[in-house]
């Protein structure tokens, strides 16, 4: 009765913000609008500091008497660990399913556009992050939103964005943030191990208490979990899915020759072309969190004396997000493993494509999936519980903890159709507040960005 009510009050939801516009989903039109205006406003930023934020992320810019609470690559680990989750495998797989190789395409050139939105959102908020007297940082779009619509005489129409955003903020850190990552952890551990299959709910009641642990250290100890277990689960992975491409090697001219033909004619999209499109950047978006806001948050805390220098290392995110994307696009289009598959296969479409190599290879993916879900999880907890504060106060947090753990383990046990269109729902409807306030400051984006090009690093 509970999932019941649930779902009718997604599916009302989901009419408003999804509803088509010539074929796309309104939400996708946005965000896709937005990451070509900006790529073009910014003059091609995504490339441009390309290698300047390869050098900063490295260290060779860091001083120690930044003011912030993290390094820059602990920052970049931070937001990583959760931009680059399950939406990077089960969902991408799906948008395969859905869409057709010619899929994989679109979401990698999404990934690239969306370079030059994570940019300026994130330089944005270095811009007007604040610092308290014990060095606590408070920053992302609740501050960018309200105090920079402020700067502009709208602080009625700031303050009115700034809620609406920590609105979906939370709401996105209770459905992509957890309930989509346990939910697809304890499905290919279910389907993996035969002696859990009945133990589901214990798995997601033992993956919410893990999560409970590295919670209440906030960003500090999510920081060095993220530096420890991120750059773990992302070379495993593509170590894993290097494998499974390299024992189907004879066939890589062809799928490549596949995957570009199918990206202009849609003949095995559903809805056509203009439904391959659409799907791709819907896949996409929540695979790199261009223009959702929720980057900025954990960037807000990087140690830093150039604001735009943090803003450069976040135009990365997207960039490895979409080369892990193309890799898992490859891997389940190579394979067949996508073929006859649906959105409720979910990442046992990527698990099929590892059993290609061996039946006991999907046992690999089952363990990459853990810790992708593990760590994608306790980064979207830091971005909750900002939310949470700025709507009710740090005193209430402890309510916040046990209700984000709480919807963790009822991700486990539902049903993944609707809690992925729950995920889609929030995550993507913050997009809402913060493209447009990012219109509104795009001139002191690009003032920054020059400063910044111009030599003050």
């Amino acid at each position: 009765m509970l999932q019941q009510a649930f779902e009718m009050l997604v599916n009302g939801l989901a009419s408003v913000l999804f509803f088509n516009i010539g074929g796309f989903p309104f939400i996708v039109l946005w965000l896709v609008i937005a990451a070509i205006f900006f790529t073009i406003y910014l003059r091609g930023v995504n490339f441009r500091l390309f290698g300047r934020a390869l050098k900063i992320v490295s260290g060779k810019y860091d001083r120690k008497e930044d003011a912030g609470e993290v390094s820059h690559l602990q920052a970049l680990l931070s937001a990583l660990s959760a931009t680059v989750g399950l939406g990077s495998i089960s969902g991408i797989s799906v948008g395969v399913a859905i869409g057709g190789p010619g899929a994989i395409f679109w979401i990698v050139c999404a990934g690239l556009l969306g370079m030059a939105t994570k940019f300026a959102e994130v330089a944005l908020s270095m811009c007007y992050r604040r610092i308290d007297a014990d060095g606590k940082v408070e920053g992302g779009p609740f501050q960018y939103i309200e105090h920079g619509m402020r700067d502009l005489n709208k602080p009625r129409l700031g303050k009115f964005l700034s809620l609406l955003f920590a609105v979906f903020c939370l709401g996105g850190a209770l459905g992509g943030g957890n309930m989509f990552q346990s939910n697809q952890a304890v499905k290919i551990m279910t389907q993996t191990f035969a002696p859990l299959h009945e133990y589901g709910w214990a798995l997601s009641l033992g993956f919410a208490v893990l999560v409970f642990i590295v919670l209440l250290g906030s960003i500090k100890r999510i920081a060095k979990v993220a530096e420890a277990i991120v750059p773990l689960k992302g070379i495993l992975y593509l170590l894993c899915a290097l494998v499974v491409v390299g024992t189907h090697i004879d066939h890589l001219s062809a799928t490549l020759a596949m995957i570009f033909q199918d990206a202009f004619n849609g003949h095995a999209a559903t809805g056509g072309f203009i439904g391959m499109i659409a799907i791709s950047f819907k896949r996409a978006s929540f695979a790199n969190e261009a223009g959702l806001g929720s980057a900025p948050i954990a960037h807000a805390a990087a140690k830093v004396h150039e604001p735009v220098s943090e803003a450069a290392v976040a135009l990365l995110e997207p960039f490895f997000a979409a080369m892990i994307a193309l890799l898992t696009g490859l891997m389940v289009t190579i394979t067949g493993a996508y073929i006859g598959a649906s959105a409720e296969d979910g990442v046992m479409i990527a698990s099929h494509a590892f059993e290609s190599v061996a039946p006991w290879f999907s046992i690999m993916l089952a363990v990459n999936v853990f810790v992708f879900a593990y760590s994608t999880t306790i980064g979207w907890s830091y971005y909750g519980e900002i939310a949470w504060s700025y709507l009710f106060g740090r005193k209430g947090l402890k309510l916040y903890y046990l209700i984000f753990c709480t919807a963790t383990f009822l991700g486990g046990i539902m049903h993944f159709g609707i809690v992925l269109d729950f995920s889609d729902l929030l995550i993507l409807g913050m997009s809402l507040p913060n493209i447009i306030v990012l219109y509104f400051l795009r001139g002191r984006i690009r003032t920054e960005m020059q400063a910044f090009m111009h030599g003050r690093l």
